[in-house]
């Protein structure tokens, strides 16, 4: 019975570092989404539209998108929190920002 136990957890660690790296793949997509569109013209309102239609959705309605304008260029930086399997357990979040040329 412990050796159950003791599998049962390492599983579950397994999965959670699978959530963890998935979030993170998932941030880095949505800060690219959303800084090749904030980096247009009359597009830097809808960065955080194109950068939630770039990730899955139980993932985006929790993330945020903070833009930052440095002279030709545009840096969208995305911090989406790690959902955990036991509530327990707190993860973080996960931050990643891209930064695309202005036109």
């Amino acid at each position: 019975m412990g050796v159950l136990v003791l599998l049962l957890v390492v599983a579950l660690a397994v999965v959670q570092l699978g959530i963890a790296v998935y979030a993170a793949q998932q941030a880095g997509t949505a800060s690219r989404a959303a800084a090749r569109v904030a980096s247009f013209d009359g597009q830097e309102g809808r960065y955080d539209q194109a950068g939630r239609a770039a990730m899955s959705g139980w993932l985006a309605d929790d993330a945020s998108f903070t833009p930052s304008v440095s002279g030709d260029a545009m840096t969208v930086t995305v911090k989406v929190p790690i959902p955990t399997l036991l509530p327990v357990f707190s993860f973080g979040s996960v931050t990643k920002s891209a930064t695309m040329p202005r036109d």
